[in-house]
Parts: structure tokens; sequence; C-alpha cells
């Protein structure tokens, strides 16, 4: 077989892509092939994944990939690759296998200065670790920068050009031949892995989706060494390593978006809407250098009719199992938690690759009887690759959906129903007379207070009806106005007496207080008396208008004066 390869290590996870035209040489039709591991990568590959390469008017067809081995390999890391159709005797076929390794990039030197650029070492096998003859064979690796400290530089051939470096071809390679490539070079891109993700997915029948994740995140590049300092941090803007921000995407839909951590909201974020998708710029609190970490957690809403699908009482949820978190994303360990309505029954969960499940759990929140079902799957190693969908199968039965509509308002029946009968009945056993005596004494108080102000209304009706009359001079309109507000007048007056005696026995301080407003508000009616006198003459010429003004002014002040005693002694009531 002829084999090219292309190694990626621009960024801190490693992806290689190899393309490998295999040619059946037996005699019999083949319908799969193996493919290994190279030993230095071994226990650090994140995703595999196989296309068949057509033509440029065909589709790519995508393989089916599975863990096997191989005899005398046994602790090889072996993936066989099935083929979509058999592969007859004589003919070819490009597959095109994409790989993506975590962890693999070492910081040499392991510990850098706040101000020195970062240096990785990568380690491989020069040639395909395979279990097939290789007639022909390259490889190309692209770094980050074209600076190389040291390189792998035989067997010839060799180039090197900018950040590119090319072996081969070679020809005629053994099965499972080894020889040592490594390349150290610059690298000062963002070495930031979530060593810990918790992504909580809660769905409402009521057209909502609350999703919440939880991140711990650690620089994993080459450990700062000495003192930060954050004034040469911003002076010179060095630490080229070191991790000042990072962009997530959400879904197009979100809504309500928030980033904080245990002190709070954290503000140094930017929140753009797209036509496609929601990009969210977030800012640590501090920079991260290596060996640094932090801990946040970011939540967003968004409609359950976009990834809710329902046929009677069958439901699937079908969302991504993980989003993007950020370029070139690298997590250690992610737990999902999917919380489903209360009620739910016959739960089947189907994901794209093989997760770990735990046994469901349930969760209890507002109106919640028998709690909530609680979907728990752990994935380890996760990158970009594996943002796919997986599909939760469950049964509920829509009445269900009365439950807590029905039990808010069962729950307000019953509060209001103590509530009356607390309020309407006695569960004392004697009576309290210095108790009930208080109460009735502010029940009068009360009634004082109110029929005062209907009294001091009536002032103002005075007033009206004399400005009236001397804008008119219609004296029948002004005696019928007076004689109303005269009767209404002494109502009040009387409801006042019957307050006063009322109080008296009860033995209270009040009834004093009632009686000097009583004494304060018949010198004010005094004065409302000559004030219509006053009018009179003036309106049937018996006085001049300067006369009248001055002695409205000064009936004026006098009961602008008792006014306000009364409304002082009512404040002491």
């Amino acid at each position: 077989m002829n084999v090219e390869r292309k190694i990626d290590i621009a960024t801190h996870l490693v992806k290689i892509s190899t393309s490998i035209t295999l040619e059946n040489t037996g005699a019999s039709a083949v319908k799969s092939f193996l493919y290994v591991v190279d030993p230095p990568l071994q226990g650090k590959l994140s995703f595999i994944g196989a296309v068949t390469r057509a033509g440029d008017d065909e589709v790519d067809t995508k393989l089916t990939v599975g863990r096997t081995s191989v005899p005398n390999h046994s602790e090889e890391e072996v993936w066989k690759i099935s083929l979509s159709s058999p592969l007859e005797a004589g003919k070819m076929v490009l597959v095109e296998v994409d790989t993506v390794f975590s962890h693999t990039l070492v910081p040499y030197p392991s510990h850098i200065a706040q101000a020195e650029k970062q240096f990785v070492v990568f380690t491989a096998n020069l040639y395909l670790y395979s279990p097939y003859k290789t007639t022909a064979q390259k490889t190309t690796v692209t770094t980050m920068s074209s600076n190389l400290e040291s390189y792998t530089k035989s067997p010839k051939p060799v180039s090197q050009s900018e950040n590119t470096v090319t072996y081969g071809p070679y020809s005629n390679q053994q099965p499972f031949n080894q020889v040592e490539l490594q390349v150290h070079s610059e690298n000062n891109s963002p070495f930031l892995t979530v060593t810990s993700m918790e992504r909580i997915v809660e769905l409402s029948h009521w057209g909502n989706i609350a999703v919440e994740e939880h991140f711990e995140v650690r620089h994993t590049g080459a450990v700062l060494k000495g003192s930060f300092s954050r004034y040469d941090y911003q002076r010179s803007q060095d630490g080229v390593s070191s991790i000042k921000a990072f962009k997530t995407v959400l879904p197009a839909t979100a809504r309500d978006v928030y980033y904080r951590d245990e002190i709070g909201n954290i503000s140094t974020s930017n929140l753009r809407e797209l036509d496609d998708m929601v990009e969210l710029e977030l800012r640590p609190r501090f920079p991260l250098f290596g060996g640094w970490k932090t801990q946040y957690y970011l939540g967003y809403n968004v409609p359950s009719y976009q990834y809710l699908y329902n046929e009677g009482d069958q439901y699937v949820l079908k969302m991504s199992f993980i989003d993007h978190v950020f370029d070139d994303m690298s997590v250690d360990q992610m737990t999902l938690r999917i919380i489903l309505p209360e009620g739910s029954r016959n739960i089947q969960l189907v994901t794209p690759y093989t997760v770990e499940r735990e046994e469901n759990q349930l969760h209890y929140t507002y109106l919640d009887t028998q709690g909530r079902p609680v979907v728990i799957a752990k994935k380890s190693n996760l990158v970009e690759q594996h943002i796919q969908d997986f599909e939760l199968h469950y049964t509920f039965q829509k009445i269900m959906l009365l439950q807590e509509p029905l039990l808010v308002v069962g729950t307000f029946y019953l509060l209001f129903l103590i509530v009356i009968i607390y309020v309407r009945l006695d569960f004392s056993i004697t009576k309290n007379e210095a108790k009930e005596s208080r109460m009735r004494i502010a029940s009068l108080v009360e009634e004082v207070q109110s029929t005062q102000d209907k009294r001091s209304a009536l002032y103002q009706s005075y007033d009206d009806a004399v400005n009236k009359f001397k804008s008119n001079k219609d004296v029948s309109a002004f005696q019928n106005s007076r004689k109303k507000i005269d009767a209404d007048y002494k109502h009040l007056t009387q409801q006042m007496n019957t307050l006063q005696s009322q109080l008296k026995l009860e033995g209270s301080d009040a009834a004093e207080k009632v009686t000097e407003l009583q004494r304060l508000d018949s010198q004010y009616k005094e004065q409302i008396g000559l004030a219509v006198v006053s009018a009179e003459k003036l309106v049937n010429g018996k006085i001049a208008k300067q006369q009248y003004v001055d002695s409205d002014a000064a009936l004026n002040s006098k009961c602008s004066e008792l006014y306000q005693k009364m409304e002082s002694l009512r404040a002491t009531f």
C-alpha cells in the first residue's frame, strides 16, 4: 500500500491525517483492514475516523471503525476499519484515516519564565506502524512556527521549508517498522485543557431547555517559573504562551446567557449574535500561565421545539453530547446530566460513540412529588470531533402537564381556607378584656380620624361656595349650597360627639383629645361664619373691596393657625 501522512502539531493537539491507498494483491475480496496506533502515541488517542475518498463528483463514504487485536501484538492499540464494499482482488481503494491525540506534546523546557517562549517536543514513529508492507510512504510535519530547535534528520531524504518538515518518500517498508521521529519546535498556541466538565440539560415540556455547564480548565503547557509581574505583563505584553481569553460557540437561539464563578458574575465577556450561532468571548479574571487553573460555569436557555420531537406520548430529545467549548478543545473528563420532566418512563439513551452510563437518579425541584429522572453519562478524552448528537427516547403522558398547575391551585385553595378558618374562629379559652378594649379604642380612634378628614373637606367646600358667590352674586344658589354643607357639617359633628362619648366609656385618654379637637373645630367654624358675613357685605356693597381684602386675610391667617393646631393634635392620637 501507499501512504501519505500529514502531522499537524501547530496546536496543543496532534492531528494526523493518513491517506492510504490499499491494493488487494490476494486472490479473494477483502472487507476490512487494520490500523495500528504508533507506539509513542498509544494511550493518547482521542478520536479516530475513516472515510473512503471518492472522485470529484462522488460523495465520500464514512467507514465503521472498531477496536480489535492482532496476534503477537495484544498490547498494541489496533483498530479494525471496515470498507463500505468488499475490495476485489487486484483492485485499489483510497482511504483517509483521521486521528487526534491529546497530551502528546511535551513542553521542553518544562518550566519557563513569564517573558520566555514555549517550546515543545513531539515524538512519534517515522513510518506508519502497520501490519502491512508499505510500497511508498511520505510524512509531512507542520509546526506552529518556523523556529525549530531540532528535528530528526535521518534517514534521508529530509527537507525543511518554513514551518514544514518533509520526510520521504520511502519505499518498501516492512510491517511494524520503527524509527523514532522527533521534532523540537516553538509552540505558543493556547495549551488550554478542560480537566473536568459537567453539562446539565434540564428539559421542560413548557417550551424551554436550560443548559448549564461547569468547567475546570488548566493551562497544560510549560509551567511558569518564578513570580508573575502584572506590571511587566501590562507594559510589554509578554507571556506569549499565556491565555488571556478564548471563544465558545452557543446555539443561534441561545438566550439569557450568563458567565459566572464562585465569586459571582464575570463581566469580562463579550457576546455576539450571528446568523447561525452565538459567539461568546470569555475572559477569565486573570491570565492563565502554565500550571494555572480556573473554574467557571456557563448557562443559557434554548427553545425546546428545536431539539424535542414527539408522536403521541413518545418523545425524542436530540442534542449535542458536547458543544464547542473553544477552538482545538480537549476535555479530559465530562459528565452529562439530562433532567427529564417528572413522570418520564421507558428511558433509552442512544449515543454516537461509546459512553459510560451510570444508574439513573432523581432530582427534586419546585412542585415535584416523585422526583425528576436524571440520565447520567460520562466520557473521557473528548475533542471537537465528538460534537455529535445523542438521542434520548422516553415516554411521557401529556395529562401529567396538569400536575403542577393543579398543585399550585390546590395549595392556594388550602392556604386561603386555613386563613378563613383562623380569622373567623376564636381559639382562645378566656376573653382578654384589656386586649379587646384596646382594639375597640383603636377602631374608635380610626373613625375619629376619618370623620375629621371629612370635616376638613367641608372647610374647602365652604371656601368654594363663598368664592363662587363672590363671582356670580347668586344669593339663592349660595344659600342652597350653604344649607347642604351645614347639614353635612352638623351630621359629622354629631358623629364626632358620639365617638367622644364612646371613648369616655372606654376610659381612654383619647376622649380628652377629641374634646380639644371639637373646641378647635368650633373656633374654625366661627371663622368660616365671619368669612360668609364679610362676603355677603361685599356683594351687597356695604363694605369696600379693600376693607374686605384686609378682613379676609386676617380670617385666613386665623383659620390656618387653627388648622395647624388640629393637625398637630391628630398626630398625637
